[in-house]
């Protein structure tokens, strides 16, 4: 099932008319805020302000948040204080309040869970990672070591001393709920600027709304995970966290096998029978604990767990398709959207489409890497992503991405016309999105050969057409020509100070993409 063009001619028609329809009133409204490299991932922050005055005064309080409770929690950051205490050990040492509560989480989440959620994972992580390096899986006397490993306490915590002791110096994965735990704070200290009303913090694509506002979530679908595909559910939440965990961005490629980057610490073994879980919770922390839980236990495991624990619903997604909900699943599903099947099916071609219009076997894959700007974090550029005719008509437009209608015109290529404006077909600009966490910076852009009507357009050749530009950095545009005649392609192409890579891949679809 795709967007239909109706629908998001009518958002991007909201979005114009609506900021015409806000000038000069104290109504409250949307502003959104997109960033790149932050905890190594994207961050999406939409702010309800009055004012964009207001909206901005309070992205910089939480982005100025998230960088603190980073110098705590992020393990991606060597000088953070939960990297300098994971090289002491057997020795207790005073830790924040805010390191303290993470530990306590995972001392929770793995009694709850019987073991599947342990910071104890890192070891066997570490070893997939090296045995990758190696081009070989480990063998079953390092795997018995792994677990052996995995099964020993990790630290002993003192509450009346707020002190954690490190038990040992094996490698622990403490990135999960570390990261959950700063999407909630920092949407907290969003409302408690008293500069909006409503908050969405999404970072890497688990998410916590709070205040009046009800967001539209789309679930990424793990088998066809492309920015533009339609997703796997959508729903509408308020107040609650949603966080994705699944195999399909991150993992080892050993000897032409993909392994999952999510262990069972119980085996040191990569799962792969769930390769997405969604879930719905109180809290961030709580959705990401469950949602890689949910991913190592079996499913009727993972029943038992939500049964017993309030405001809990998830959605998962098995190897072969199948998605299996919770009771009260279908509460947060927006209504009239039908769920649509993991992957979808695969097209049949007959005679008479074969040489007369696009091969429905065959998809365009546009793989794009904005480029890192020398700070810690960066503001995600205006990017158009479309294509053109032989005579330089526009057919699709496959994505759109901007925070600020007015500077749409910006875009020069794309905006120079009524018709490309009505061509936002894939722009998804009523909602966010939740998916295992990607690189920052990193998209992947679906062209399934349709116009902006939907209708197969006819094999050929066609350019492809990526435009970038940067508030305060440059412009840039990208022209490729390229066939599409049902015979695979690849092309790489030449980056640029916004895009700094980008590929063509026009393949066969298969039931993984």
């Amino acid at each position: 099932m795709q967007f239909k063009n109706s629908l998001i001619f009518g958002s991007l028609l909201l979005a114009w008319s609506g900021n015409l329809a806000y000038a000069n009133t104290n109504v409250a409204r949307p502003f959104v805020f997109h960033h790149e490299n932050v905890l190594g991932t994207s961050l999406e922050l939409k702010l309800i302000a009055v004012s964009d005055a207001d909206a901005r005064s309070a992205e910089a309080l939480v982005l100025d948040e998230i960088d603190r409770l980073a110098g705590i929690l992020s393990t991606y950051e060597s000088s953070s204080e939960v990297s300098r205490w994971l090289k002491t050990s057997q020795q207790p040492v005073a830790v924040s309040a805010e390191l303290f509560h993470v530990l306590e989480q995972y001392d929770r989440w793995c009694d709850l869970s019987g073991g599947a959620f342990n910071a104890t994972a890192g070891v066997a992580l570490e070893l997939w990672k090296n045995a990758a390096a190696r081009h070989r899986v480990p063998t079953r006397d390092e795997l018995a070591d792994a677990v052996a490993q995995a099964g020993v306490s990790p630290w002993k915590l003192d509450p009346a001393a707020r002190t954690a002791t490190r038990t040992g110096t094996a490698a622990l994965s403490l990135n999960a709920l570390g990261k959950g735990c700063i999407v909630d704070q920092a949407c907290a200290f969003a409302l408690s600027s008293g500069k909006v009303t409503a908050a969405l913090v999404n970072i890497g694509g688990d998410l916590r709304i709070m205040g009046d506002w009800v967001e539209s979530v789309g679930v990424v679908d793990p088998l066809a995970d492309a920015e533009n595909s339609a997703p796997a559910a959508r729903l509408r939440i308020q107040n609650r966290a949603v966080a994705t965990s699944g195999n399909y961005r991150r993992g080892f490629a050993i000897n032409d096998r993909w392994y999952s980057h999510i262990v069972d610490p119980r085996t040191a073994r990569p799962v792969d029978h769930v390769i997405s879980a969604t879930v719905v919770a109180g809290c961030t922390a709580d959705a990401d604990a469950l949602s890689t839980t949910f991913s190592v236990l079996t499913p009727e495991e993972s029943l038992r767990l939500a049964s017993s624990l309030p405001e809990v619903e998830y959605l998962l997604v098995t190897a072969n398709g199948r998605q299996i909900t919770s009771r009260g699943w279908h509460r947060f599903v927006s209504q009239g959207y039908e769920v649509a099947a993991a992957g979808g099916n695969l097209p049949v071609m007959t005679g008479n489409q074969a040489g007369t219009s696009w091969n429905p076997e065959f998809e365009l894959i546009v793989n794009l890497e904005l480029n890192r700007s020398t700070s810690q974090r960066y503001r995600r550029p205006f990017v158009a992503v479309w294509v053109e005719d032989q005579d330089k008509f526009p057919v699709r437009t496959m994505a759109l991405w901007f925070d600020r209608a007015r500077w749409l015109p910006d875009l020069k290529a794309w905006y120079h016309g009524d018709q490309m404006r009505t061509m936002a077909d894939g722009t998804d600009l009523t909602g966010t999105v939740s998916s295992a966490t990607r690189p920052a910076g990193k998209y992947a852009i679906k062209w399934d050969g349709k116009d902006d009507k939907g209708k197969p357009v006819k094999p050929g050749k066609y350019t492809v057409c990526i435009e970038a530009v940067r508030e305060h950095g440059t412009y840039q545009l990208i022209r490729q020509e390229m066939s599409f005649t049902g015979t695979a392609a690849h092309l790489e192409l030449k980056g640029n100070p916004e895009v700094s890579s980008a590929s063509l891949d026009y393949r066969r679809k298969t039931a993984t993409h």
